[in-house]
């Protein structure tokens, strides 16, 4: 994508999230401590991620100051799995 895009001045880059407490898997990560804990061991910050973790990271992407990421693959994870 991000060369056809490239052209015309759009970028594509895909935001790589850990685990997340959100409804994806019914909500299993958000929901069952159990998952949630086990998640949490394998994070550098030593937690699951929340929404707002990853929003900002989306925003700065799309702001003028990021104009020349293409083409990434960016984690966005807290350093799940290091």
């Amino acid at each position: 994508m991000a060369k056809e895009l490239g052209s015309r001045g759009i970028t594509a880059n895909a935001i790589a999230p850990g685990a997340i407490e959100t409804d994806f898997l019914g909500g299993a990560v958000r929901d069952t401590p159990e998952y949630n804990e086990a998640f949490a061991n394998m994070i550098a910050l030593g937690r699951v991620g929340v929404p707002d973790d990853i929003g900002p990271a989306i925003a700065s992407l799309l702001g003028l100051d990021n104009r020349w990421i293409t083409a990434q693959r960016i984690e966005v994870s807290g350093g799940q799995n290091i």
